[in-house]
């Protein structure tokens, strides 16, 4: 319980005391003598506040004690306040345009829900990653139960890294730390060093779970092990739970790898390579990233992201361009798709034209109209990507810092700073032409040998040995019921060009 006193503000006099001590409140104009010497007005409180008719039971109406100037006081008792619950702290949060991100720091109520107690789950939807979990820099793909919605895209597989991070694109190549991630502490974490270091992952239907626990930094194990984990939910949501921190972020070196937490995303444009012109080159472009301030990720924190709408979630003309989203929606008729023209379909929608003018078109005018024209050639063959294709276990060997790739961040408008899809150089005539005689050239001589080895006796044949020359073995031939067939002759144990051969019995 606290006793708060009445303090007079500047340049009022401090009042008299009671003979009890308590002291007297000076009401302004607390009751002033009418004609006649009448009383008028209402009496009113310290601070023009009316003064209270009753407190814990007991009238208020105190002897007056009479001040010059026509003035009455009545005394004031010390008033008895309760104590005043603490408010708990607000969360952090920001926009990102894709997602709402709120940080929830050590002793918020709802840090208990968002971190995932893998001890306590079924143990049959808990897995400890063996080969991620005794490697260092090393990456495995996971199928996942359900369809995660990433910044609007669907996706059903994803890669754990043992760098602190789930890498989220189609294609592995070796700028897995530069874009396409979700990453609640990327570093250069070892988890071969110890044998309580693990990988381990769940998978309910409902939410998938990466915990790197009591996972050590490469040439630095004596800050200490850290725990922590991301979970994807099937709703979009992403959480970031963080338990063991044993040092600030910030003083994690990012030199033989880089540090750093958020969310990121990209799509890929297939450009002719000016080396190889028949070839073409993958080039990556960054088109949102979230990044958090690492000096808020401490032992017993949290981060929460909250997916907001994309174009993507529209599924009809109407509601694609009725869109009040901030991403400037647009409709493509050919391909059924509502997009702002910056996501992973990019190279698709560029390649079919979609987007141009159709701010100006109504949905009427987009269905009637084949101002759309299909792309000469959308396919992807493997053989022209410089990129490596995943397999069950990569092995990350030049996984260092982001100056290593060719990371090319794209923010802006929509113009010409952005390379479109252009069509593959066509195959030349003379080309086609060569592998054609070439298979056919093959064939033949197939064919020749087998009608050769089936009929030894005929004139081809007997060319052919007539003509072998004088090194070649002779050849006895043998008439079977069914067909004729030959064997090497050769004296006895003799040796012919670096070979033993024994006389066949």
């Amino acid at each position: 319980m606290l006793l708060r006193p009445y303090h007079p503000p500047p340049g009022v006099n401090q009042p008299p005391l009671t003979g009890d001590g308590s002291q007297l409140c000076p009401w302004p104009a607390a009751r002033r003598r009418g004609p006649g010497g009448g009383q008028r007005g209402q009496a009113t409180g310290c601070a023009g506040l009316a003064a209270p008719r009753e407190m814990a039971g007991v009238p208020t109406e105190l002897p007056q004690s009479p001040v010059p100037g026509g003035l009455h006081l009545h005394a004031a008792r010390w008033v008895t306040l309760s104590p005043v619950p603490p408010v708990p702290p607000r969360p952090q949060e920001d926009n990102h345009s894709y997602y709402v991100s709120r940080i929830y720091g050590p002793g918020d109520a709802r840090l208990r829900g968002l971190w995932v107690d893998m001890a306590a789950a079924n143990r049959s939807q808990v897995k400890i990653h063996g080969i991620l979990s005794n490697t260092h820099r090393q990456a495995s793909r996971i199928v996942l139960s359900f369809d995660f919605p990433f910044y609007g895209h669907l996706l059903r597989q994803v890669t754990i890294a043992t760098g602190g991070f789930i890498f989220m694109g189609d294609v592995i190549h070796r700028m897995l730390t530069a874009t396409q991630y979700v990453a609640p502490l990327m570093a250069n974490f070892n988890p071969s060093f110890s044998r309580n270091s693990t990988v381990q992952y769940l998978d309910n239907g409902t939410v998938f779970v990466v915990q790197w626990d009591k996972v050590y930094l490469q040439g630095k194990e004596d800050m200490g092990s850290f725990t922590f984990q991301a979970a994807l939910h099937s709703t979009g949501r992403i959480v970031f739970g963080y338990k063991e921190i044993p040092v600030p972020v910030l003083q994690i070196s990012a030199t033989q790898h880089p540090v750093k937490a958020g969310l990121s995303d990209a799509f890929m444009i297939l450009n002719p390579s000016p080396d190889v012109p028949e070839s073409r080159r993958r080039t990556i472009y960054e088109y949102h990233r979230v990044e958090l301030d690492t000096s808020k990720i401490t032992n017993m924190s949290a981060v929460e992201f909250t997916p907001l709408p994309t174009c993507l979630q529209h599924q009809s003309c109407e509601m694609c361009v009725t869109s009040e989203l901030t991403f400037n929606c647009s409709w493509c008729h050919v391909l059924q798709r509502c997009s702002s023209g910056f996501d992973r379909y990019r190279e698709e929608w560029l390649s079919y034209g979609c987007g141009q003018k159709s701010d100006e078109k109504t949905c009427e005018d987009l269905a009637e109209g084949d101002h759309y024209s299909a792309p000469p050639d959308s396919s992807f063959s493997p053989l022209d990507e410089d990129v490596t294709t995943s397999t069950s276990s990569l092995f990350i060997d030049s996984l260092t810092t982001e100056d290593d790739t060719k990371l090319n961040q794209y923010a802006g408008s929509e113009g010409n700073s952005l390379p479109s899809k252009k069509a593959g150089a066509p195959i030349h005539t003379g080309t086609i032409v060569g592998i054609v005689l070439a298979v056919l050239l093959i064939a033949a001589i197939i064919l020749a040998g087998i009608y050769i080895n089936s009929h030894p006796t005929s004139n081809a044949a007997l060319f052919f040995i007539e003509r072998r020359p004088h090194h070649w073995p002779a050849m006895k031939f043998r008439n079977h019921t069914n067909h004729a067939t030959y064997s090497e002759v050769e004296p006895t144990s003799q040796e012919k060009e670096g070979f033993v051969e024994a006389e066949q019995c």
